[in-house]
């Protein structure tokens, strides 16, 4: 016969009702949003004992004559039962408990709250407790494993742990829960229930349905499921012989299922339906008593009759309980038919509805695997053979091979990097250096606001949100924002263009069909769409559309600044925990390129948390477990690399701290920190760890200026030279610490690291602790530096010299065009004075030796300008005698020597304008006719240097292969390579370059022979003050030390 419903009573407040019998099963105990306990001897009590346990009682459970509650003055409290009197309070929490349970024997309490923690107390020692830490949102529930090694928790963050309480780790986990940011906005409270006395099976309700998880492969066994359950199921509780689970939907709807044969053995529906939020097993299992939202208490009779119709022995087959006979007997007994209903169980037979015969739930199990899987559904300690039915033995099944390798891990969703989760009800939707954009989904308004960190770039506004966005960024620009799409409408790109000089603000792009925004971003005049087709959509700020990219993988997240684009998307299957990402960076710019396309690197078993840009534009990314990675740009340049490290946001990092949430709070507004920043070195609590990571802190901040500076940043030098002087502070403290440990291979080594000044510090040191050995190296250590330097100083002055060179050899050759088109003009302009100046000049030579028809033009307008140009090409030649470094045999020469040089260039500069100034007012004569260029003049323009005449001949082949290279670039990368030459190419270069540059010896020999003199001066000098110098140094270095 069905089971009879007792009518609902009143017992409670509107709001969350929990109910539970005692051990004896005498005495029902409920708790409700009134904050009072109440006792009832069965449901007939008119006038229950009650305890007052807070302003709100969220939760109960009852064992061994103890009472625990949670209550809204976030603590978990304790109370003896049935008396009521307190009896302490086990934990507290910042927040409110959500809910309570004992263990099996009563010995121990789990606890989750709104604050994220699941607590684990010894009921008998309140300072013995284990925290657990995992869940990113509210607890909705708690249980117990019956053997006391296992927790099971739930949360509204949508996943289900299961915990090994002893070592305090998570077994588990499983995402299967709709997210959201409280226990009062879920959609189901997910109480979770182990089966009792082997606790063989997990029970989780998962919307319309309970999964059935296996212990210790925790796999997916089956689900149950019935038709008259359509909202999601709230609670599920297993009755005390574990055989039968009984579970309550948001709707009203309770249902209990056979869990062997996945028979639904009883449905009821709510007289109302309002949500049922507990229900209770009485420990006969003959009641179930259950409460609703609206604080009343409900009793179903006569559960246990369920299944009185099964044999109590196995004599009998199983074919035999269905044969022709024995339906006889029991149509023989039966009572008058009656009107069939939807709600009753048992037929006019007497047998029950096998509700899976019509449920056609596609996890079920076919009869075949019934026989097999009904093992997994049996208590250990049950004996009652015929508790469950048992269907003939189909064939054989196969077993599969088990896959024991790595699993795959879940692929990380996409994500706006700055912004909270999308299922908050507030929440920040972007947070950067601009503004902020917050949203709020209330069910009065669903409306964005907009707020700048700058009230002089824009105003705050308030933006309705009717389409639903999910998405926004903000800039110094524009606000854009983006919404998924619905059955009704495609997905929509929405952006605000506040700073358009015109009068049309606003505009909208719809995506094609089937194509969802999945991330965005804004650069300086781009807007840039990631999209479900993996597509990257290029708009500009006016909303053009431009390029659009294929991307390799699905979207994570992107980040733009001025004109670079990071773009971080999945480019494989990660295993073990691992995300496989990959991440490219584009420069936008109007020559569009590649910069960067390499894997991110993770930490292990971690997920990306945060990308964006530092203040000068260095990408950088943050991981769950906090660690920053700047991610490096290589400009490679003929085998050679230069890597710029930026760390200004890593030197601080601004952050929003959170307490007891993972995510902030809307409102009110929450505080920015800055934390420093520490390199992730090995022993930092020692003294030598701590020296460590400050010096290559230090490094790093100095690389940062050098990278500054050479991208036109105004850099401050005393800090600079700050940072240079605590490098080598830090690098002598370590040598002395070193010594002090007889680590002489380590002072070497620290040594190579320091200065010439500071190596000269070591060497002291090393003379004074009685290492002489250990002063030698120093000592060669020392010279190899001083020549290093002197090599570094002539390698600058030669490339500034070809630098110099150049640029007056480009400046000279446009002059000459200049003055050849000049010329040219003038010629055509004046034909008829030429022919008279060569008549009348010069008559002897037309009527001697050629005819009147030819004159020759070309003597008569050389001996024109002949005495006056002599001068000026005399002054051409000695200005062009200053001293040429070439970079095939550089010379070391001392700062004294070079600056002996300059002087005396510069004092024959003075003398060549001293000589030439009487001849400047005959310079300045006018002269109708201009002269051409002498040819002494324009050979002299020619390449002076073998260098010169191979960098311009293989000028277009450097520029071909790297045409991002400035002048001094190319100059260095030209030197590099004319070295590599063998030294008979370079000898024949240098020839040729004196063939083309070499003029009459004739004409130019007193020139040569004092430019001859002046240079083997030179050579001698240099040559001379180079041996006194390597001398002085290699005396005075070992003198000091061995002194």
């Amino acid at each position: 016969m069905p089971c009879e419903k007792k009518p609902m009573r009143y017992g409670h407040s509107e709001g969350h009702t929990e109910v539970c019998f005692d051990e004896s099963g005498k005495f029902i105990v409920t708790c409700g949003n009134d904050g009072d306990v109440r006792i009832w001897e069965g449901l007939d009590d008119d006038d229950p004992r009650f305890i007052t346990v807070g302003e709100k009682a969220y939760s109960l459970s009852l064992r061994n004559g103890r009472l625990v509650t949670a209550s809204s003055n976030n603590t978990v409290q304790l109370h003896t039962f049935p008396e009521g009197e307190p009896d302490g309070i086990l934990t507290r929490f910042t927040t409110n408990a959500t809910h309570v349970t004992f263990n099996s024997n009563g010995t121990r309490v789990a606890a989750g709250s709104s604050d994220f923690l699941v607590k684990v107390v010894q009921v008998g020692d309140s300072s013995d407790q284990r925290t657990f830490r995992g869940h990113e949102a509210p607890v909705l529930s708690v249980t117990f494993d019956p053997r006391d090694q296992l927790l099971a928790s739930s949360s509204c963050d949508g996943s289900v742990v299961v915990w090994n309480i002893e070592e305090q780790n998570q077994v588990t986990r499983w995402n299967l829960l709709q997210k959201t940011n409280d226990v009062s906005n879920a959609k189901s409270l997910c109480r979770l229930a182990f089966q009792p006395h082997s606790g063989k099976l997990l029970a989780v309700p998962v919307e319309d349905k309970v999964h059935l998880y296996e212990r210790d492969t925790w796999s997916h066994v089956t689900t149950l499921s019935d038709n008259l359950i359509t909202q999601p199921v709230n609670v599920v509780s297993w009755s005390p012989c574990g055989k039968r689970l009984a579970a309550a939907s948001v709707g009203g709807v309770i249902v209990i299922w056979d869990v062997s044969s996945k028979m639904c053995l009883e449905r009821q529906k709510h007289e109302k339906g309002f949500t049922v939020c507990s229900v209770a097993w009485s420990p006969s299992g003959a009641e179930l008593v259950y409460t609703d939202t609206e604080g009343c208490v409900g009793l179903l009779e006569g559960v246990c009759s369920l299944l009185s119709w099964q044999p109590s022995t196995v004599a009998r087959d199983f074919d035999d309980l269905f044969d022709g006979d024995e339906d006889g007997q029991m149509d023989e007994g039966e009572s008058p038919r009656r009107p069939q209903d939807d709600d009753d169980i048992i037929t006019s037979t007497g047998r029950i509805k096998n509700r899976a015969a019509f449920l056609e739930d596609d996890n079920s199990l076919d009869t075949g695997s019934l026989k097999l899987g009904g093992e997994k559904f049996r208590d250990d300690d049950d004996d009652d053979g015929g508790s469950s039915i048992a269907p003939p033995p189909g064939p054989p099944v196969p077993l599969r091979p088990v896959y024991e390798g790595p699993m795959p891990t879940p692929p990380q969703r996409a994500f706006q990097p700055g912004s909270t989760p999308a299922h908050l009800t507030h929440r920040f939707m972007m947070w950067n250096s601009v503004g902020i954009v917050r949203g709020y989904n209330d069910e009065p308004e669903n409306a964005i606001d907009v707020e700048f960190h700058d009230s002089a770039v824009h105003h705050g506004m308030h933006l309705s949100n009717a389409l639903g966005h999910k998405m926004a960024d903000i800039s110094q620009e524009a606000v854009l924002l983006a919404c998924p799409s619905t059955d009704e409408l495609c997905s929509k790109l929405v952006c605000v263009h506040f700073s358009s000089w015109d009068t049309h603000k606003e505009w909208v792009v719809d995506l094609p069909r089937g194509e969802d925004a999945r991330a965005l971003c804004l650069g300086r005049s781009f807007v840039a769409v990631a999209t479900s087709a993996l597509l990257l959509r290029l708009f500009t700020i006016g909303g053009l559309q431009r390029e659009v990219f294929s991307l390799s993988g699905n979207v994570v997240c992107v980040s733009a600044h001025g004109e670079q684009l990071c773009v971080v998307y999945h480019r494989g299957t990660g295993f073990d925990g691992d995300q496989a990402l990959g991440v490219q960076l584009l420069s936008l710019s109007q020559k569009r390129r590649l910069i960067l396309d390499q894997p991110l690197p993770l930490s292990p078993q971690s997920t990306l948390s945060w990308i964006g840009f530092t203040a000068e534009g260095t990408p950088c990314s943050v991981d769950s477990e906090g660690q920053v990675r700047p991610l490096l740009e290589d400009q490679g340049a003929q085998g050679q690399s230069r890597r710029h490290f930026n760390l200004i946001s890593c030197l601080f990092c601004r952050c929003i701290p959170c307490k007891g949430s993972r995510f902030p709070p809307t409102l009110p507004r929450p505080a920015v920190a800055v934390l420093p920043f520490k390199m992730p070195l090995c022993q930092t609590s020692t003294e030598k760890g701590q020296m460590e990571e400050q010096f290559w802190r230090s490094v790093l901040l100095h690389n940062h200026f050098g990278f500054l500076s050479s991208n036109g940043y105004e850099i401050d030098e005393e800090a600079q030279s700050q940072s240079l002087k605590e490098q080598q502070e830090l690098l002598m403290k370590m040598f002395a610490l070193s010594c002090k440990l007889d680590r002489e291979f380590r002072c070497v080594e620290l040594a190579q690291m320091m200065t010439q000044n500071v190596v000269t510090l070591a060497i002291k040191y090393a003379s004074r602790s009685g290492k002489m050995g250990l002063a030698q190296r120093l000592s060669e250590i020392a010279l190899e530096k001083a020549q290093e330097e002197h090599q570094e100083e002539e390698e600058e002055t030669t490339g500034r010299s070809e630098m110099s060179r150049y640029n007056s050899r480009q400046t000279e050759e446009v002059e000459e065009e200049d003055e050849e088109e000049n010329e040219d003009r003038e010629e055509e302009t004046q034909p008829k004075k030429l022919d008279y100046l060569t008549v009348n000049v010069s008559p002897q030579v037309s009527s001697g030796g050629a005819s009147p028809a030819q004159p020759r033009v070309t003597n008569i307008l050389d001996n024109i300008p002949n005495r006056k140009s002599a001068p000026l090409t005399s002054s051409s030649i000695k200005t062009k005698k200053s001293p040429v470094l070439k970079p095939l045999a550089p010379k070391p020469k001392s700062k004294t020597q070079s600056t002996l040089l300059q002087m005396s260039s510069k004092t024959n500069t003075k003398r060549q304008e001293s000589e030439e100034r009487p001849e400047e007012p005959r310079t300045k004569e006018p002269n109708p006719n201009p002269a051409p260029p002498s040819p002494e003049s324009t050979e002299n323009r020619r390449p002076q240097t073998g260098f010169q005449l191979w960098l311009e001949n293989h000028r277009k082949n450097i520029l071909a292969e790297s045409p991002n290279l400035d002048e001094t670039d190319l100059i260095k990368d030209a030197m590099g390579r004319f070295r590599s030459l063998s030294a008979e190419e370079r000898l024949s270069w240098t020839e040729r370059a004196k063939g083309q540059s070499g003029d009459d010896p004739k004409k130019r020999k007193r020139p040569e022979e004092v430019e001859d003199k002046e240079g083997s001066k030179e050579t001698n000098e240099e040559t001379s003050a180079k041996k006194a110098k390597t001398v002085g140094v290699a005396e005075k270095l070992s003198a000091f030390a061995f002194n």
